[in-house]
């Protein structure tokens, strides 16, 4: 490959689908979608979705590219691919560029997860060694500081990020399901038999059912202080990713004696499922819907073909007073992996701008 260069035409059906239907979802910010081309064949060789978000009073944007943008992150000529894309978006009026890109660094296996969490003397996930490191993760970190990008730094809980740095996931290829309920520990197993013999029944909601959803998710948001999204988000997702596919976006709801204890969103992409948004009442808890809904859902994504079940994200505190450590404990059950990206990174086109984006952010 002689040069890339960058047009923002439309890009194949294939490469943007999952990026064209979430710029739909997420209708307060102008999309836009971007393709790297080879300039001998002109096939496409990269993908990403562009987010832009104004400043009032001004017309200048926070462009912002989800888990992306998808292209050769090893390539030793990077900033041959980074340094068109940011020349297009300071065209567009970005004044920064917040990007995620979709690069692993390490990943621990549930046993070595284990090991941390009983030693006293760790912390962090990070203090824990990994199963698997990938060194050209740790080049591509370098690379872009070089060339001035900058990390967000977030003292390492994993959420100072748009999209979690840290991630808990189950792999499912080349596993049959009874390998895949015996990685799950003992906790787990027995709160699955435990629903079943309480009479948990997991059932696939509609459009019509996202109501409940909302209202056990309002209930959820309530009681881990967080602020939820409106019931016409979910249905603006709902509407847009399934007209697209109507097997991209589906809801779990866990029944007990007639009334949904239990919700979960997931969403299907290729062979990767995610489990999205979850939700629960304050009641009949000791029933174990949450682990009735999991299973059922993580044996539907193996009935897809998926290759991972993604539980998304995750903390790296191992402290069990850290108000995070929960989300680990509940996910490791699973057996699965944590797996840490790369992160996401500035890069300031406008720095008075850039900085007073930053003190916003953080009185906010």
């Amino acid at each position: 490959m002689s040069s890339i260069w960058l047009s923002s035409r439309a890009c194949p059906r294939p490469v943007t689908a999952r990026f064209r239907t979430w710029a739909d979802v997420k209708n307060e910010w102008r999309s836009e979608n971007l393709g790297w081309f080879d300039d001998r064949t002109g096939q496409i060789v990269g993908a990403g979705l562009v987010l832009y978000r104004q400043i009032p009073k001004l017309k200048r944007y926070l462009a912002y590219l989800p888990e992306g943008p998808v292209i050769n992150w090893y390539a030793p000529n990077l900033d041959e691919w980074l340094q068109p894309m940011l020349a297009h978006l300071k065209q567009q009026g970005a004044f920064t560029v917040k990007m995620g890109p979709p690069v692993v660094i390490r990943r621990w296996d549930a046993p070595a997860i284990k090991a941390g969490i009983s030693d006293p003397d760790v912390k962090r996930l990070r203090d824990v060694e990994a199963t698997f490191i990938e060194p050209r993760a740790f080049e591509v970190a370098d690379r872009l500081r070089r060339m001035g990008w900058q990390q967000n730094e977030d003292g390492g809980a994993g959420f100072g990020d748009v999209q979690p740095r840290y991630v808990y996931q189950v792999p499912l290829e080349n596993r049959s399901l009874d390998d895949i309920l015996k990685g799950f520990n003992q906790l787990w197993r027995r709160n699955i038999k435990k629903a079943e013999k309480a009479g948990v029944e997991v059932v696939q909601g509609g459009y019509d059912d996202l109501p409940v959803w909302q209202q056990l998710y309002e209930v959820t948001a309530e009681r881990d202080h967080f602020r939820p999204r409106p019931l016409s988000y979910f249905q603006r997702m709902w509407t847009s990713l399934n007209n697209e596919d109507p097997n991209r976006m589906r809801l779990y709801l866990a029944v007990h004696e007639g009334e949904a204890v239990a919700a979960a969103t997931m969403l299907i992409v290729g062979g990767h499922v995610w489990y999205s948004y979850g939700a629960s009442a304050n009641h009949k808890r000791e029933v174990r819907p949450s682990n009735a809904m999991q299973w059922r859902m993580l044996r539907d994504a193996y009935a897809l073909g998926a290759s991972v079940y993604d539980l998304r994200g995750i903390s790296d505190s191992l402290d069990e007073t850290d108000h995070l450590f929960g989300l680990i404990q509940f996910k490791v059950g699973t057996g699965g992996q944590a797996a840490e990206y790369l992160g996401e990174w500035d890069f300031p086109l406008n720095k008075l701008l850039h900085k007073a984006l930053d003190i916003y952010m953080s009185r906010r």
